[in-house]
């Protein structure tokens, strides 16, 4: 399991302030919710993370542990990481996957050939594709699989569901995704809210995500974290409904 440490890390642009975070770290083992309003940072730190974006300062680790019980996982961060790497060093990348945005897709592939290649670039088997897909099978549905469409000419929805499948395809131990919730239709929503769930339970992973929808966000994340003008300024580490009522405030507040 891998754990995403943050040490004094900032990113400026020009004389605006996009991320600073003097320190946190992202645990194993759970869904973590990324609010804030537009501007907040969200997207920036994720692209820092992922070494998209070079930092003005500070670092961002990767803590590897054992698989531990979920009673001593609920610690920030794990206290004696097995191993420590530098997102500078692209060793991480066969532990973490993303999908931001349609930048991160291949659209002059069809949706399956371009899962097929994810699994090659990740060392998997792409034998029997089909069975692969099996537990995204609904989530996908029928205008993805089985269709000769290049993914450019899917719809906005579709794209997002490619990627989001394809950031899972690989069972990483962590996964980011930027607004996965963003383009689905209600339906499709209530099912990737399910997916984000059983993946977290079946590979005790950890699972960011951002979103401006806070109802979606409290519905699955076992720990909300608030951002504002860069900054993290809450860290809720239990849902409960004060604190979704403090969050709730916050945003009904920020639009007034």
């Amino acid at each position: 399991m891998v754990a995403i440490s943050i040490n004094k890390l900032t990113k400026e642009f020009g004389d605006k302030t996009a991320v600073s975070i003097p320190e946190f770290c992202f645990p194993t083992n759970e869904i973590i919710g990324l609010v804030g309003n537009n501007g907040a940072g969200k997207t920036t730190l994720f692209r820092l993370i992922l070494n998209l974006l070079k930092a003005d300062s500070g670092s961002v680790d990767f803590q590897f542990e054992q698989l531990q019980d979920k009673s001593d996982s609920d610690k920030n961060c794990p206290t004696h990481p097995t191993q420590l790497i530098s997102n500078i060093d692209t060793a991480w990348k066969g532990y973490i996957t993303a999908y931001l945005d349609e930048v991160f897709l291949i659209d002059y592939l069809t949706a399956e050939e371009f899962f097929s290649f994810i699994l090659r670039a990740n060392n998997l088997q792409t034998i029997g594709l089909e069975e692969t897909l099996e537990d995204y099978k609904e989530f996908l549905s029928s205008e993805i699989i089985g269709q000769t469409k290049y993914i450019r000419e899917l719809s906005a929805g579709n794209k997002q569901k490619v990627g989001i499948v394809a950031a899972l395809l690989p069972k990483a131990s962590a996964v980011i995704l930027d607004e996965p919730f963003n383009f689905l239709d209600p339906s499709s929503q209530n099912l990737l809210k399910k997916l984000l769930v059983d993946y977290k339970n079946k590979y005790h992973a950890s699972v960011i995500i951002s979103s401006h929808n806070l109802q979606h966000t409290i519905d699955i994340s076992d720990r909300v974290v608030l951002m504002e003008h860069g900054e993290i300024i809450k860290n809720i580490d239990h849902i409960t409904p004060e604190s979704t009522k403090i969050l709730s405030e916050y945003f009904r507040s920020a639009r007034t």
